[in-house]
């Protein structure tokens, strides 16, 4: 089974950790140390059965390896457990004392439960990307959903049914329709509508869509 219990590599480490979750419960150990051996099982277990991500985070500091962290909180007999709340010391157990650590432990779960937890800081910290890349596409228009410029269609309606699309269509349509229906010549009048299609030879092509 994988530990839930993080090794603390360095002083920035420790940093990172304590500002990721609402409480830090800190394990200060020596390698040489015989009762840090005998109660590091229930911390691991202690560990695996209360570990929230952004709530309550375990972490071991060797006091050899790291001794700035160890000198910022005064650390001088191992083993010695603090409860952390972001960086101030709520709770402090010396010794192997294993009920007073899963009593200390318990009520810090239960506190860390109460409130929202914190994101984590290096794991998502930055701008990031809207999903699907959204942001870099928001001002193309979706095809099959552009809107016709109603204001060229208003203003100039034989210009505008020359171009191509359904709405340019429809006003096209409707100006030959009437463009024929009150004339004495209909294809004549149809052929020499501004709304008829020009051909390529600068003639018209009579309601041809092209």
């Amino acid at each position: 089974m994988t530990s839930k219990v993080v090794p603390i590599t360095s002083a920035q480490h420790f940093r990172t950790i304590t500002s990721s979750s609402t409480y830090t419960i800190v394990d200060f150990y020596a390698t040489w140390c015989g009762p840090c051996k005998v109660i590091s099982p229930i911390f691991e277990q202690l560990a695996s059965a209360e570990s929230k991500p952004g709530r309550i985070t375990f972490c071991k500091v060797d006091v050899d390896a790291q001794r700035e962290v160890a000198g910022t909180y005064g650390i001088s007999a191992m083993p010695t457990f603090l409860i952390l709340k972001g960086s101030s010391v709520k709770e402090t157990v010396r010794g192997a004392n294993a009920t007073a650590l899963r009593t200390a432990v318990l009520s810090a779960a239960a506190d860390a439960a109460k409130g929202p937890a914190k994101s984590p800081g290096a794991t998502f910290g930055g701008k990031g990307k809207t999903l699907g890349n959204a942001g870099a596409n928001a001002s193309r228009p979706v095809s099959g959903s552009v809107m016709p410029d109603v204001g060229a269609m208003l203003s100039s309606p034989a210009q505008f049914a020359q171009g191509r699309g359904l709405p340019q269509t429809m006003v096209r349509f409707l100006g030959l329709y009437f463009t024929s229906l009150f004339s004495l010549e209909p294809e004549t009048a149809a052929r020499d509508s501004p709304f008829a299609v020009k051909g390529q030879a600068g003639g018209a092509r009579v309601g041809t869509v092209r």
